[in-house]
């Protein structure tokens, strides 16, 4: 039987597409393999993201299945999701995006193959057709979908980003953010041209995963678990949690410069792949607007002053973060309209220079 989610899709596609679609049969299968996060619901409404699925690593050791060597990975991203940007964070602040290529796709999803009616992210045909997504260098493939499938002819996940591709082995190695952002921390440092940024020291690493549990299920989760929700409940709930998270972390930043002192840790760069979408995305698309990171002085200033650190703001693609959530939710914003506003200047001076750095 087919969810309502992927109804809405077709409502969607039939409505505001010129020609109308083809009409499809499915099969259990074919539905059960093809998914996105929309689809991750609970009876009461609530919104569960499930686990990633390819979590093989990448080692320092020559021996190991998965060396450290130069040119012989490849990360596929997409400029719209936080996860993914959290990766591209990395590559691009230790240094390592002159041997770790990556790609990303466009930023609205579209079918992913003519035999089903599954929405995900996409190559563009041509470097030409959207400013900062590219074709599949390796693979020639038109879908992370397809990639999944050339890695795993029984996948049955979602068909997520980040993906950490291996071009020796043509296969995933990993697609679980948390994990690949450590790898690119330790990993790669003797071809890194900044190997001594620790940003998961070991004297820290009790209170950087104290602080990524909370943050992660109030603030990272959080605002999805109020955009996806389904009935008011879980809505409010998941809304108390955010607000909660937020408030602590404008009362740690009023104290000291980054989340666990002076010095930048992963802490603060899966904050920040949040707080960079707020105002412009979720105050409006994810109905988390009780109150905008604007008006916390702290939050607000620290996040300038993350987008300001060297490497950091080409990570930011704001058309493709905004194109993405306005564009691929159908059930949450139906006409697809992008908000004009607000076009912050996340360039501006910020006050965080009171502490040492």
């Amino acid at each position: 039987m087919i969810s309502s989610i992927s109804k809405s899709h077709t409502k969607f596609l039939t409505n505001h597409f010129i020609s109308p679609l083809p009409q499809f049969t499915f099969n259990q299968r074919s539905l059960q393999m093809a998914r996105s996060a929309l689809d991750e619901m609970s009876d009461s409404g609530a919104f569960i993201r499930s686990p990633s699925t390819f979590r093989s690593f990448i080692s320092r050791d020559p021996k190991s299945t998965f060396p450290a060597e130069p040119g012989r990975y490849h990360l596929y991203v997409s400029y719209a999701c936080p996860w993914a940007s959290r990766c591209l964070s990395y590559l691009k602040i230790k240094g390592l995006d002159k041997s770790i290529g990556f790609t990303s796709v466009k930023p609205i999803w579209e079918r992913t193959k003519e035999s089903d009616e599954h929405m995900g992210w996409v190559f563009p045909d041509t470097e030409t057709e959207q400013q900062g997504a590219e074709p599949d260098p390796f693979n020639g493939v038109k879908s992370i979908r397809a990639l999944y499938e050339l890695a795993s002819e029984n996948y049955s996940g979602k068909y997520t980003v980040p993906v950490l591709w291996d071009k020796k082995l043509k296969t995933i190695v990993n697609n679980e953010s948390e994990e690949i952002i450590r790898m690119f921390n330790t990993e790669f440092n003797e071809i890194a041209e900044n190997p001594s940024l620790d940003l998961y020291p070991s004297h820290l690493q009790s209170q950087i995963n104290e602080l990524n549990g909370w943050i992660y299920s109030g603030i990272n989760n959080g605002v999805y678990k109020c955009g996806f929700a389904k009935k008011q409940g879980p809505y409010e709930e998941a809304a108390k949690q955010l607000y909660e998270a937020l408030d602590k972390c404008e009362e740690i930043l009023g104290k000291q410069r980054y989340l666990c002192g002076n010095s930048v840790t992963e802490a603060d760069i899966r904050l920040f792949v949040t707080l960079i979408r707020f105002d412009e995305v979720y105050a409006v698309h994810f109905k988390c607007n009780k109150k905008l990171l604007r008006e916390y002085p702290n939050l607000f200033n620290y996040t300038k002053d993350l987008f300001q650190i060297q490497g950091m703001s080409s990570t930011v693609n704001m058309e493709h973060i905004k194109k993405h959530y306005y564009g691929s939710h159908p059930s949450i914003n139906p006409f697809g309209i992008v908000p004009l506003g607000p076009d912050i200047d996340y360039l501006s001076p910020h006050d965080r220079n009171r502490f040492s750095s």
